[in-house]
C-alpha cells in the first residue's frame, strides 16, 4: 500500500540505486529529500532533478556522511529514511579505514542518529550480499540467508574491505537500532545490474562491463547473484510500507555461481569477448532459484536474469561504452 503524501529521505540518491529509489518514490507520490555528495556537480543532480515529479516533490541536500549536521538538516521534517549512501570500493584500497570503514560505519551511525532525533518512524538501510559472503565456516550444505554473515576475521586477515565495511555498518545499525528503540529493517542486493539513470556505472556495473571485455576476475567475495536496479529499488520501498516487514532481505534473482552468470552473457551475447570459466566459481556457495525467500513472500516477483542482462547491455550500449 503507497504512502504517497510522505516525506522520506534518502542518502546516496543521486547513484545508481539511489536514483531509481527515489524515481520509485516520486511515481508513489511520496515527497523526496535526496542527499548528494556535491551539489555542484550536474553529474550528481541532473538526473535526478529530470524525473517526473522531481519539480515539486524532490529537494536535494549536500551530506558528508561523516557531517552530522548535514544529515541532521536533511532528514529533518522526514517520516521515513532509505540510506544507502556508503563508499563502494571493490578494487585496490589503500587506506581501509578513511576510505571504506569509518564513513561507512560512522555514517550509519550519524544517520540513524539523526532519524532518532528527528522522529522518523523506520529506517530502510541498504546492506549487501557482502554481508553475508564471504562466509567460509557456513555449513556446506545449507544455501546461504539472512542468518549468514560475513566472516569479519576472515576479511580482516585477508584484506577484504569492502565486505568487511558493509558488514560493520550493519551489525552497527542493528545495535543502534536495539539500543535506541529505532525501528530499522536491511535489504542486502547482490549484483545490482539494468538500465542506468545517472551519468556513470556502480560497482556491479563496471564488474559487467570487464566480464565483457574479456576479464577473468571472479569476484568470489563480492557475488551471489545478479538483480535488477528497479527490483531493489522496490524491495526498499517494499520494507519500508509493510508494517511486518523486519530484519534481512536478501536480494537476488537467484543464487548462483558467478561461472553460470557469465555462461549466460556469452550465450546470449556471443559477439563480446566474455571469457569462460570453471563451473564451481565460488566453493561452498550453494544455488539457489528461490534465494530472495522473505521478498518474495512479500510479493516482490523479480525480473529474470535474462532480462537483467539484456537491460545491462542495452543500457552500456546507449551510453557508449560498447557498441
Amino acid at each position: 500500500m503507497s504512502r504517497g503524501g510522505e516525506v522520506v529521505c534518502v542518502t546516496g540518491g543521486s547513484g545508481c540505486i539511489g536514483s531509481w529509489v527515489v524515481r520509485l518514490l516520486l511515481e508513489r507520490g511520496y515527497s523526496v529529500h535526496a542527499t548528494a555528495r556535491n551539489l555542484d556537480d550536474e553529474k550528481e543532480t541532473k538526473h535526478l532533478l529530470a524525473l517526473p515529479g522531481a519539480d515539486t516533490r524532490l529537494r536535494l541536500y549536500q551530506i558528508d556522511l561523516l557531517d552530522y549536521d548535514s544529515i541532521a538538516a536533511a532528514v529533518d521534517g522526514c517520516v521515513g529514511v532509505f540510506h544507502l549512501a556508503s563508499p563502494c570500493i571493490v578494487e585496490a584500497v589503500q587506506d581501509p579505514e578513511n576510505e571504506l570503514l569509518e564513513p561507512a560505519i560512522k555514517g550509519t551511525v550519524n544517520v540513524l542518529t539523526a532519524a532518532k532525533a528527528k522522529g522518523v518512524k523506520r529506517v530502510v538501510v541498504t546492506s549487501s550480499i557482502c554481508g553475508i559472503i564471504p562466509s567460509p565456516n557456513w555449513p556446506g550444505d545449507v544455501v546461504k540467508d539472512e542468518k549468514c554473515w560475513t566472516d569479519v576475521e576472515h576479511c580482516q586477515k585477508n584484506g577484504i574491505w569492502y565486505p568487511l565495511s558493509k558488514t560493520m555498518a550493519e551489525k552497527a545499525a542493528w545495535k543502534f537500532s536495539k539500543e535506541n528503540g529505532l525501528d530499522v529493517v536491511v535489504v542486502n542486493p547482490g549484483t545490482v545490474l539494468g538500465p542506468v539513470i545517472p551519468p556513470f556505472l556502480n560497482a556491479s556495473m563496471i564488474m559487467f562491463l570487464k566480464l565483457l571485455q574479456g576479464s577473468t576476475e571472479t569476484y568470489v567475495d563480492y557475488f551471489m547473484g545478479p538483480v535488477h536496479f528497479k527490483d531493489v529499488a522496490m524491495a526498499h520501498i517494499m520494507v519500508y510500507e509493510n508494517p511486518a516487514a523486519s530484519g534481512r532481505h536478501l536480494c537476488v534473482e537467484a543464487i548462483c555461481h558467478y561461472s553460470d552468470f557469465a555462461a549466460r552473457v556469452k550465450e546470449l551475447y556471443p559477439q563480446y569477448n566474455v571469457p569462460s570459466f570453471p563451473k564451481d566459481t565460488h566453493p561452498g556457495l550453494l544455488r539457489a532459484k528461490d534465494g530472495a525467500k522473505k521478498l518474495r513472500e512479500m510479493g516482490l516477483d523479480f525480473i529474470p536474469e535474462d532480462q537483467i542482462i539484456k537491460d545491462a547491455v542495452e543500457s552500456l550500449r546507449s551510453m557508449g561504452y560498447i557498441s
